[in-house]
């Protein structure tokens, strides 16, 4: 991809990360019953869904690059990535301020007592570090510890399934779905990674 045809991509690109959002607002915003009985419960479980889906789309970038052999690809990576902090940082503000009340030693007790909130809540924070560290200055700066800090990703997918799974007490057919779909892209990663290792002699 050059960079003329980037120029006009990359806001395509933009435009679509922000319809799942632009949807909740214009839903909130126009209809009394869009957000059903429970409304906060709704908001919760479709800003970490779409948090999640994010994460694993990130993932899917470099397979898909090897089986493409579409290296454009790697350019959108990173914004992806923020559009996957943006909606995971909504599911925490809808959990913290809309059911908790930013009443925080709620917050806590529920991040000591809970696994799922515990897990969920350590991936948002190592997310945090990625978000910041994402530009190409940021990336000068930390040399090769940046690509070093920036494989935590993986662990954060890993919790945010877990989170999901845990969260879920009946129905498990959707959380399964995402646990599938990150075994997978990991098990596509492991070609790669197997012909980097050191031959021994």
């Amino acid at each position: 991809m050059n960079n003329q045809t980037q120029w006009y991509v990359k806001p395509v690109v933009f435009v679509l990360c922000l319809l799942p959002f632009a949807y909740l607002l214009f839903g909130v915003l126009t209809s009394a019953d869009f957000l059903g009985a429970n409304p906060v419960e709704y908001l919760a479980h479709r800003t970490g869904d779409w948090g999640l889906r994010f994460m694993l789309i990130v993932l899917m970038v470099s397979p898909l690059r090897r089986l493409t052999g579409w290296s454009g690809l790697l350019k959108f990576r990173r914004l992806l990535g923020l559009f996957a902090f943006f909606y995971v940082t909504l599911h925490l503000v809808v959990y913290v301020g809309l059911d908790l009340g930013f009443n925080w030693p709620d917050l806590g007790e529920d991040i000591l007592e809970r696994p799922y909130i515990t897990v969920g809540f350590t991936a948002w924070l190592l997310l945090i570090p990625l978000a910041l560290t994402s530009t190409r200055k940021m990336m000068r700066v930390l040399g090769r510890r940046w690509k070093k800090l920036h494989q935590l990703v993986y662990l954060i997918a890993f919790a945010g399934v877990v989170h999901y799974v845990w969260l879920v007490k009946k129905d498990l057919s959707e959380p399964l779905i995402y646990v599938g779909i990150f075994v997978v892209l990991m098990l596509l990663r492991l070609p790669a990674r197997l012909t980097k290792q050191p031959q021994v002699n």
